[in-house]
């Protein structure tokens, strides 16, 4: 167990050191979160109203489209610099190498991004009884953008346009999660709904995601590199 242990941490600590020094990617997704949900409220006119009611979806929507951005990165820099050769003859499987860099990309986009849709709520007059449901939603839904944002990084590592390409392969795969996110907060909204079944789906979904995501990038990852 320590064998294993030792480098899953060792990886973690550099991924997260890296991640931490590249601050410009998780401003310019911030910024592109920022833009969406701004610009809203300017084209739909200053009907509160709809604004309120229509929040959920522009919240997450938005989130989706921000994360997106950081994806190909995900891989890109190992790939650039050999590291990720070196990591797939090293001591850790790249199942878990894969659920290190979908845990990592969570942590520093994911968890911001969700941060910082709480104030954005302001701007899209959000009910304050919505707040606290946002925040679980998506604590309980961003991980599965991350485990299978992996996935997509992992098809599309030495494609021409992988940016373009990872939207194509993901976002249908982010549908359920956007479904059963909204729903949470519909249900606070515009009553009557099923909190506890939408959270709970929204956790399975993220549970089977992190399970899956890292086995079927490592099988991706194989393929590229043979």
């Amino acid at each position: 167990m320590n064998a294993f242990m030792a480098p899953f941490r060792a990886l973690l600590g550099r991924d997260l050191t890296l991640a931490m020094r590249q601050g410009g990617s998780l401003g310019t997704v911030l910024g592109f979160y920022l833009i969406i949900v701004a610009l809203m409220p300017l084209g739909l006119g200053p009907d509160m109203a709809l604004l309120s009611r229509i929040a959920p979806g522009i919240l997450w929507i938005g989130l989706m489209l921000a994360a997106l951005l950081s994806l190909p990165r995900m891989l890109e820099a190992d790939e650039e610099d050999g590291a990720l050769e070196v990591l797939a003859t090293g001591p850790l499987p790249l199942e878990a190498v894969a659920a290190i860099k979908a845990l990592v990309h969570w942590l520093t986009t994911g968890v911001p991004l969700s941060l910082m849709a709480l104030p954005l709520g302001l701007l899209l007059n959000l009910d304050l009884a919505a707040y606290p449901v946002l925040a679980v939603s998506l604590l309980i839904g961003t991980p599965a953008i991350s485990f299978l944002g992996v996935v997509g990084a992992a098809l599309t590592l030495r494609a021409r346009r992988g940016g373009l390409l990872i939207a194509l392969l993901i976002l249908p795969l982010y549908i359920p999660t956007l479904i059963f996110g909204i729903s949470a907060m519909s249900a606070v909204i515009t009553p009557p709904g099923s909190l506890g079944a939408s959270l709970a789906v929204l956790g399975a979904i993220s549970l089977a995601s992190v399970v899956i995501g890292p086995v079927a990038a490592a099988a991706a990852l194989r393929a590229q590199m043979q």
